[in-house]
Order: C-alpha cells, then structure tokens, then sequence
C-alpha cells in the first residue's frame, strides 16, 4: 500500500475528510453565495482570494458562472427557465443530477451576460481560475495523495463529490421539495433543518428566499446557522464587513397609527406577514368551517388552507377550480381569502407613492375591523403594530 507523509489513525482521517469538505462549504456559502452572489457582505482581498482559490483546488467552479446560475435561479424560480427547480424538472432530476443541470446553465453566455456581472475579472481570474478548470482539481488529488497516499484518492473522491451532491443536488432538490416554511414565499423553497452546520447555513433555504440579499439565513431564535457565525467572526477580525441582513421587527401592542415607517415594516417583512396570516386568519377559521360543515364540503376543506397560501392556482387549472369551489361554501373564507389578495397587492403595487399605499394599508386595516370576523380584526392590530427594529 502507498503511504504518505502524514500517517494517522483511520478517525483521524475521517476528521480531515470533513474538515476539508468543510472549508469547502464554508467557502461557498461566505464567498460564492452570501458575498458573490448577493453581495450582502463584503471580504477582505486576501481572504477573497484564498476562497477563490480553495474553491479552485476542491470543485473547479468558476465564481462567474456560479453567481450567474444562482441569481437566475433566483430571478426565474419555479419556472421552465429556472436552472434546477425540482417543480419543474423533477425532484429525483435535481437530486441525483443537479450538476449536469448547472453545468448545462453555465455553458449558456446568455445567462453569464445578464447573472454573472460583478465578479472578479483579474488576470488570474481569465488566465488560470477560469481557463484551466481541471487543472486546480488535479493539484489537489496530487496533495491528497501525497500527504495521505491512497487513502488520500478516497478523501480526494469525497472531496469532489460533496458540493455536487449537497449543494447542486440537497439544497436545489430536496430545499424546494420539503421541510418548513418560516416565510409564504413565491417559490417553493423549504427550511430542510433548523440547525444548519452540516451545509453551513443553506440548510435555512426558505429563509434565504425570503431575505435573498441578508448575511444570516437563520430567523427564528432556535435556528443555528454556522456560517453566519463565520461571519460574525471574520467581521469582528476586521476580515469582512456585514452589508445587509434581514429586517428586525418589533410589534406594539395597541398601536393606532399607521405611518410610513409602519408601511416600510409591512413591506419588508411581507413574506412573514404571509406566513402569519396563513397561520393566524386562515388555519383558525378553516378548522371552524370543518367543525360546523358535515355535508360533502367538509372534505374538500381539508385542503382549504393549502389552496388558500398556493401563489399561482391558474397554473394549476385542478387547483383553481378546488379553490373556488371551496371559497363558495363560506362567505367567510371568501373573505379572509379577498383580505390576502388585497395584502399583497398592497406591496406589489409599487407605482403608488408612500403616501398613497399608507392609505390604503389604513384602509385595509379598517375594513378588516369592521368585518365582523374576529381572527381578522386581531390580525388589524399587528399590523398597526408594526415596527423595524432599530439595533
């Protein structure tokens, strides 16, 4: 058997193993992802380049084409244009063959023009990241190999499988696939664990689509999210400065006045407000209607509150007509359902000034007092309630 330099306990080479796929993740979700991509925070040139480089050695990714995958990912989500949306191509497609899908991304220059701007475009960058793509691999299978020997060709295939599985295949599958919502987002993003260590942070994949350009993914206080911890560390090092991170609310109790800065709350936090509404208006009155229907409609309200949050039911023609059947069977779903709409409209209509969409926010929390329905007048009252957080 070949040995290397370094001869260690079999544990032990486990331990290098995931520390080197690790830094690897680490180097992703800091520099590829959180920095590149969305520029939510900003790292010192010679840290920048040893991700740069690290990621050059252990995937052969070019940060360019990365960063122009991704943000069309983001730009196109769950749409026959979205690189690697398992509700569009398949989950078990995505899975098992999310790299072949980004590389087939990647060689499109269309994608590269519009997504990939803004990343680096040094002389090192053109000469050799991006022009010897294999080349940074094959130094790195030397160095397994010649520290470790032929236990280092196993560390070296791990090494070269672990992005393309996690990353191309966990995150962009199965974190569109299941796990929870913290946020009603556009998309089908999912949360695929509260304690992100293992993929350093993504598994908080919901969470990101709703703060795509925030440096912590993690958003309630028991969520765990590693590389963010990373960054708090850098940043206090002086190696990374935090540009961005998501929006810190406060909600106070008998607040009567709605102002521009509760508009700006709203807006910011809309993708929660959703989530809230789904869980505070919608799931109580649903389950009210079930208990006093028992006639055939008490079967289709089992689905009630699913078809209540879908973003898009007239892509889903079967969907659509579920929907509507089950909103004729109470004036009251009919109503909490219109008050949703009406929500997002609020935000999505950004041709209006502030001033007029503070009126009508105020309209709208009016009229949702005088409806008579009591989960919709307590929900009037976080609204009014809203706050950003100044610290």
């Amino acid at each position: 058997m070949i040995k290397g330099i370094l001869e260690i306990s079999p544990w032990a080479y486990v331990g290098v193993t995931l520390a080197l796929t690790h830094i690897t993740i680490a180097s992703v979700t800091i520099f590829l992802h959180r920095c590149q991509a969305h520029r939510a925070l900003t790292l010192h040139p010679v840290l920048s380049h040893f991700f740069r480089l690290w990621l050059w050695i252990t995937t052969g990714i070019t940060t360019k084409e990365w960063v122009a995958v991704h943000r069309k990912h983001h730009a196109k989500c769950e749409t026959e244009e979205d690189p690697h949306s398992p509700q569009v191509k398949g989950i078990w497609k995505v899975l098992f063959g999310g790299v072949i899908l980004y590389k087939q991304a990647a060689r499109d220059p269309n994608t590269l023009k519009r997504y990939g701007n803004g990343t680096p475009d040094d002389w090192i960058e053109r000469n050799v990241y991006s022009r010897f793509t294999f080349g940074g691999i094959a130094i790195m299978g030397f160095i397994d190999l010649l520290l470790f020997g032929l236990v280092g060709l196993i560390i070296f295939a791990v090494q070269m499988v672990w992005i393309p599985f996690w990353a191309a295949g966990v995150i962009n599958g199965l974190g569109h696939f299941l796990g929870y919502r913290n946020c009603e987002t556009p998309d089908a993003s999912r949360n695929l664990s509260p304690i992100g260590i293992l993929i350093g942070g993504e598994e908080l994949h919901n969470n990101h689509h709703a703060y795509a350009h925030s440096a912590r993914l993690s958003n309630k206080w028991w969520e765990l999210d590693i590389g963010w911890l990373y960054i708090k560390t850098l940043a206090m090092l002086g190696l990374a400065r935090i540009r961005r991170v998501a929006p810190k609310v406060s909600i106070t109790r008998n607040k009567l006045t709605i102002d521009h800065e509760t508009l700006r709350a709203v807006v910011l936090d809309r993708y929660r407000i959703l989530a809230l509404y789904s869980s505070k208006v919608i799931r109580p009155i649903v389950r009210a209607e079930r208990r006093s229907n028992q006639g055939s409609g008490r079967k289709l309200l089992r689905r009630a509150r699913k078809l209540m949050t879908l973003e898009d039911t007239t892509r889903d023609l079967g969907a659509h007509a579920a929907l509507t059947e089950t909103l004729q069977l109470s004036q009251t779903l009919e109503t909490v359902y219109r008050f949703r709409l009406q929500l997002k409209a609020l935000w999505a209509n950004t041709a209006n000034d502030g001033t007029r969409r503070v009126e009508s926010l105020k309209a709208w929390c009016a009229e949702a007092e005088r409806s008579g329905i009591v989960a919709l007048q307590e929900f009037s009252n976080v609204i009014r309630g809203y706050t950003l957080q100044t610290s």
